[in-house]
């Protein structure tokens, strides 16, 4: 595609959603890691001077597809826990809980890897106004995952609730890193069966990780 000169508000917006469509795309095909401003700018039809007038950097445009990947899964989360039942025990809802967060993080892919990479990659090279836009859409998307929890899980509490939250990203970010290895730990794992014991696979180490998590933060009468 190529551009005129942006004038308007509404052009630069429409720039802007062109570049953050650009690099969905492209994240459909590779890894975080492997996405770069040359190729990004020569998929939208820019010259990467050009890109860096919407947006403060390369991690700066992903983290914001990050921030617009949590809103949905979130939503996504918040309407399949709507339909466990309150009136089952608590094991069995605890069991729901952990398959419908694994099953839905599963089904998006890109979240995943851009969960993977945010402290570590995203969060650096960027503003401190794009820093806070994103801190802030956490930080709604984080309120409305406590309240789904723990509407499925009341005896956890919102404090509970929030735990369970904040360690289960770090569990599924650290869990899909491992679980996705780069192409010479696969040929590793090829070239020599016995190692197949220390291979990860990310729904089962993410499931056992998070019910691991949940019946420790879960209080013993609840249980």
């Amino acid at each position: 595609m190529n551009f005129q000169r942006a004038r308007s508000a509404e052009q630069r917006a429409e720039r802007r959603r062109a570049i953050l469509a650009t690099a969905a795309t492209m994240l459909t095909e590779l890894p975080v890691a492997d996405l770069s401003l040359n190729e990004l700018s020569r998929r939208v039809g820019l010259a990467k001077s050009n890109v860096l007038n919407y947006f403060d950097s390369r991690e700066a445009v992903l983290l914001e597809l990050s921030s617009s990947e949590l809103t949905a899964w979130v939503e996504e989360l918040a309407a399949a826990l709507g339909g466990v039942s309150p009136e089952l025990p608590a094991g069995e809802r605890a069991e729901q809980l952990i398959a419908t967060v694994v099953g839905t993080l599963t089904e998006r892919p890109v979240l995943c890897d851009l969960i993977s990479a945010q402290a570590a990659v995203l969060e650096r090279n960027i503003s401190t106004e794009t820093a806070l836009a994103f801190k802030r859409a956490a930080a709604v998307s984080y309120e409305r995952m406590i309240a789904a929890v723990a509407a499925v899980m009341p005896e956890l509490g919102t404090d509970g609730a929030g735990q369970f939250i904040a360690t289960g990203s770090l569990l599924a970010g650290a869990i899909w890193s491992h679980s996705h290895p780069v192409p010479a730990i696969l040929a590793a794992y090829e070239a020599d069966p016995s190692l197949e014991a220390i291979r990860m696979a990310f729904e089962p180490s993410l499931a056992a990780g998070l019910r691991t998590l949940l019946y420790g933060v879960l209080p013993r009468q609840g249980r």
